[in-house]
């Protein structure tokens, strides 16, 4: 697995504070802020290699807002799908999982970690192929809950679906096509939310195998919602029915 580059000084902050191993930084030269000289005293604490560059060096990343910090991070690990679950049961008999098919947009899977670190997910699942990369434009939307949120990369799909029905984890669609609506559905116990592809929505494969389906309210006349937005709403739905 190649090394990672991340932009910007709250993604390098979180890497660090989640242990993320760092290679290398830099700095754009001249930059004279409180937050950059934050990032500044950490790495040299930490003993982090840093270069200082002209504005040049970094011109490449200018798309990416990265507030002249630019760094390179060992890759992300993911972790196999059982012992992640059976590591979680061991802590609630409650989990939340939130299972991803074709969601292959880096920014919505940033989105979507981001949602899931507030509302105590406690793993995302996603297919070895056909899944949104896990770089650096996915690590900054997240605003590092990337480094938060174990992943779980699996070979399909469907097979983490039958595990999860192994361990009496419910899982539940969130789609257009369903008659229900998230508020009327009991989302108390063991759950994995599944989310599908603003285009294509939950594949048949996918679809055919879930124990639930439910669908958002739309007032106006539009048929979905952004994915992670509709990822958002949905796990604070679960969140308010927990919190009772």
């Amino acid at each position: 697995m190649e090394a990672i580059t991340i932009y910007g000084i709250h993604a390098i902050l979180e890497a660090i504070n989640h242990d993320k191993p760092i290679e290398k930084v830099w700095l754009l030269k001249g930059v004279k802020n409180p937050q950059f000289d934050r990032l500044l005293n950490v790495l040299q604490d930490q003993h982090i290699s840093i270069s200082f560059v002209p504005e040049e060096r970094l011109q490449r990343f200018e798309a990416k807002n990265h507030q002249g910090a630019v760094a390179r991070i060992a890759p992300v690990k993911t972790h196999a799908l059982e012992p992640l679950i059976e590591q979680v049961l061991t802590q609630t008999t409650s989990p939340l999982f939130v299972l991803l098919d074709g969601i292959t947009d880096a920014r919505n899977f940033g989105a979507i970690l981001r949602s899931a670190a507030a509302t105590g997910v406690h793993g995302v699942i996603i297919p070895q192929s056909g899944s949104a990369p896990i770089n650096g434009d996915a690590i900054k939307t997240s605003a590092g809950a990337l480094f938060k949120v174990p992943i779980a990369r699996v070979a399909h799909l469907k097979d983490a679906i039958m595990l999860l029905h192994a361990y009496d984890i419910k899982t539940v669609g969130i789609t257009e096509k369903a008659e229900k609506l998230v508020y009327q559905e009991d989302f108390s116990g063991a759950l994995a939310l599944v989310m599908g592809a603003e285009d294509k929505g939950i594949s048949k494969g996918v679809y055919a195998l879930l124990q639930q389906q439910t669908k958002l309210p739309m007032v106006a006349d539009m048929d979905s919602l952004n994915v992670s937005v509709a990822c958002a709403v949905s796990l604070y739905e679960v969140v308010r029915q927990r919190l009772g």
